[in-house]
Parts: C-alpha cells; sequence; structure tokens
C-alpha cells in the first residue's frame, strides 16, 4: 500500500470468511465491511450531509462523468477539490464514468483509444480516454479514484465479453501509468461479463495493480442473483486479502449480505435513494410500500426498531400524505431511513463477524425481512 493507505484487517469469521476491518484514508478511517451512499452530483439526493454523518455514512460517492458534463472537473479543482466544494470532510470516491458513457449517452463509439460519445445534457461530442479519465478524478480530488473500463451488458456473447475484458486490461495500464497524486487510491476493476474463464482472466491481470484495492464491476446488471453469487465464489480464493475488495453498484440488504459472506468489504449502490423516492422503505420486516392504501391510517412508525429522524417523529400514514402530494419532505425522509438501515445492517453483520456469528446474523434477518 502507498503512504497515505492502508488496510487492517481485524477479523475473519470461522464460518464464513467473512471480514471485518479498517481502510486507513486521508480523510479518515473507514470501518469494514460498508456500505456507501451515492451522491452521484456532489450530492446524496435529499439528505444533508450532517444528516448522512449522523446516520453513519463513513464514505461517500460522486460521479466523475456527471462532475466533467456540469459544473465541470476545473471549477471542482478551483472550488478546491469536492471535499471543499461539497462540504464533506470524510472520504470521498469517485467512480470513472465508464458506467455513465455506455450507459447514458445514446450516441457513443468505443475505440482502443477510448469512447466518443454525445452529452446525454447537451449533445456535445466528448472522447473519454483512460488519461483523460485519470485527470478528471486528479482534479476532482477524491481519495479513492476507479480506472476506467468497459462495462459489459448483461447477454454479451464471449467473444464481445472478452473484447472489453481486454480492453480494461489495456486501460488499466493506461490509468496507472499517468496517475501522479499519491494521495489517491487508484483501484483496478474485474470485468469479464458471466464467463468464469474471463472473470479470472481479468482478476489475474488486475491483482499487480491493486496496491490500494480492488474492486469487482459488471455484476448486478441484470444477471440473476444466483449467478452473481457464483462469480463471486469463483474468485474469491484468488482476491487478494491485504486490500478492500469493493463490489460495485450492489446495496439491495439480501445482496449485502451474500456480499459479506464472500468476503467483499465495500459496496454501493443508489437503490437506497431511488427506492424511496418511489415511496418503498427498508425496515426490519421488509419492504413496505408507503404509498398503498393500508397505510392510511396506520400512524404508527414506519420502523419500530429504527431510530432515524424519520421514525421517531412520523407515520406511515403521515409520509403516505407527502408521496400522494408530491412534497418532496417524504423522499427526504425515506432516502434517510433507507441509508440509516443499510448503515445498520452492515453494523450489525461487522459486530457477527467479530463474534463468528455472521451465518445466524443473516438467516436472523432473512427469517424478519422475508428474503
Amino acid at each position: 500500500m502507498s503512504k497515505y493507505f492502508s488496510f487492517e484487517l481485524q477479523h475473519v469469521d470461522k464460518h464464513t470468511g467473512a471480514r471485518a476491518g479498517v481502510f486507513h484514508t486521508p480523510h479518515g478511517d473507514i470501518l469494514t465491511p460498508v456500505y456507501m451512499p451515492v451522491g452521484t452530483q456532489a450530492t446524496v439526493k435529499g439528505v444533508y450531509p450532517r444528516d448522512l454523518k449522523e446516520a453513519g455514512s463513513q464514505i461517500i460517492l460522486s460521479n466523475t462523468y456527471h462532475l466533467f458534463i456540469r459544473p465541470g472537473d476545473e471549477l471542482v479543482k478551483k472550488a478546491g477539490g469536492l471535499h471543499k466544494f461539497m462540504n464533506w470532510d470524510r472520504p470521498i470516491l469517485t467512480d470513472s464514468g465508464g458506467f455513465q458513457v455506455f450507459s447514458l449517452t445514446k450516441l457513443n463509439k468505443i475505440k482502443d483509444e477510448g469512447v466518443y460519445f454525445n452529452s446525454h445534457v447537451d449533445g456535445a461530442k466528448h472522447l473519454f480516454t483512460p488519461e483523460k479519465v485519470m485527470g478528471i478524478q486528479e482534479n476532482l480530488g477524491a481519495d479513492i479514484i476507479m480506472q476506467f473500463d468497459q462495462c459489459s451488458e448483461y447477454g454479451y456473447t464471449h467473444a464481445q465479453a472478452e473484447q472489453a475484458m481486454e480492453r480494461t486490461s489495456a486501460w488499466l495500464e493506461r490509468c496507472a501509468a499517468v496517475k501522479t497524486r499519491e494521495d489517491q487510491a487508484l483501484f483496478p476493476i474485474i470485468q469479464g461479463n458471466m464467463f468464469d474463464d474471463l472473470r479470472m482472466e481479468s482478476l489475474r491481470r488486475a491483482k499487480p495493480y491493486a496496491v490500494d484495492g480492488i474492486a469487482i464491476g459488471g455484476l448486478s446488471v441484470g444477471e440473476p442473483k444466483a449467478r452473481m453469487y457464483e462469480i463471486l465464489d469463483l474468485m474469491r480464493s484468488e482476491l487478494p486479502t491485504s486490500v478492500p475488495r469493493y463490489l460495485m453498484g450492489v446495496g439491495s440488504p439480501d445482496c449485502l449480505i451474500e456480499g459479506v459472506k464472500r468476503g467483499v468489504d465495500m459496496f454501493d449502490c443508489v437503490l437506497a435513494t431511488r427506492v424511496a423516492r418511489n415511496g418503498t422503505a427498508f425496515t426490519s420486516k421488509g419492504k413496505v410500500v408507503v404509498r398503498n392504501g393500508e397505510y392510511r391510517e396506520d400512524f404508527s412508525a414506519l420502523d419500530a426498531s429504527c431510530d432515524c429522524y424519520c421514525c421517531k417523529n412520523y407515520t406511515k400514514a403521515y409520509l403516505r400524505h407527502l408521496l400522494n402530494v408530491n412534497e418532496m419532505l417524504a423522499s427526504m425522509l425515506l432516502s434517510l431511513h433507507n441509508i440509516t438501515f443499510l448503515h445498520k445492517l452492515m453494523r450489525g453483520m461487522r459486530e457477527a463477524i467479530f463474534a463468528d456469528s455472521l451465518t445466524e446474523f443473516a438467516n436472523g434477518f432473512y427469517a424478519d425481512y422475508g428474503e
């Protein structure tokens, strides 16, 4: 590891191999396993930063593509970097924008040199190369930065997936070659779609660059959950043990549990705030769709076992009313609750790992949650 980062593996669950550790970064320590809320546009939608801290958020994400488009990485650099720009003094991770370039831009052309694309905002033409993406992320100044990769879609043929994997590997070399800031940790990304041989080859090529951490990409993109778990099982014994392992884009409660059981340390997903805006809450008794008519006269708390601001102060009936009249407070309260719920879940798993009882914890969670 570099002098700015270190990972301390504190305990491994004797029955599952799940890991509990501490990731030391320039902006503070991260206790793992950890769920990381996503703040795509330099803000977690609908949640005050002070409330994120109170909920237990140790690190948040922002997105290279979106911040490049608006307001521009040079402006963020002039502001003193993302930490000062968004007034967040804890760790930040920026993803490379690779997924957005492929998913949001209707017009793109993928070449070995990079990706030509049109902005989803104004149609302006741009080129993302590994070198360009590294420069943007250095301007943004996050603690953890991601290599530029090609995330292949679920349903790709072996030949298509292999081409994307080869490109990702070549782009990793280029990213590492131009990285200049020692106070940023570069995570390589394992790709390979749903093919065992490509996954293992991508992992083999990524490992030499896993100085501070390693990421698993291209999962939770439409494949059956069972297949995702099979791939995690496949790679598990070959993943580095001395750095954090980050499973990208995964954040449903069941997937968090299954990922932790398979030795993953870090997770992120927009799911918690996205479903909140649609009126869905994670609770200790399962998902609650607050908009449903059955809650019209339900004057109980959203989750009796939760101590977040939402659950301590408001009822399901009130939340349903806010949703039905399109008041933004509904999204704010439900987003805060869902993030708090996932942080509590991660803390519970961490405690269970130290007690070598993660299996019992997971079984108890599923019995109440219903998945």
